[in-house]
């Protein structure tokens, strides 16, 4: 069964960009071996990204060359799938515009996975209540040292 993660760090005071909408003291921290939550293993069991059109438009904005698979503008290469009530054209092929409900799109996000997990991206606003009945759901997050 396909479960849907909300993985992240935060703050001690519970955000994730600073108040100046970086995420410097984020991507400063340890991702590998070394991490309390090492991403590495985390992305090997992503099969589908979902988030919202503000995280999409700041990691398009923010995230280096280096960090992006492939020479591609997006910093994910799993099928990723952007919630957004505006008409935006996606920055790769692989990325699909959506709105409405996230139960909605259930059926085409597992499908897309292909028997991996779905990450949510983002901030609160990113994190429907549940993506529907019945879905297997996993949040894990962490606070710098």
């Amino acid at each position: 069964m396909t479960r849907y993660r909300y993985y992240t760090a935060t703050t001690l005071d519970g955000f994730i960009a600073d108040e100046r909408d970086s995420l410097d003291w984020l991507l400063s921290q340890p991702s590998g071996e070394e991490s309390v939550l090492p991403y590495d293993d985390f992305i090997a069991d992503v099969g589908a990204v979902v988030t919202g059109r503000t995280t999409y438009q700041w990691v398009l904005d923010h995230v280096s060359d280096d960090d992006r698979p492939h020479g591609s503008p997006w910093a994910y290469e799993q099928p990723t799938f952007v919630f957004t009530h505006r008409d935006i054209a996606p920055a790769a092929a692989h990325i699909t515009m959506v709105s409405g409900s996230p139960a909605r799109h259930r059926a085409a996000l597992e499908d897309a996975a292909r028997g991996k997990d779905v990450w949510i991206v983002g901030g609160e606003t990113s994190l429907p209540p549940s993506p529907a009945p019945g879905c297997s759901t996993r949040s894990t997050s962490r606070s710098p040292p």
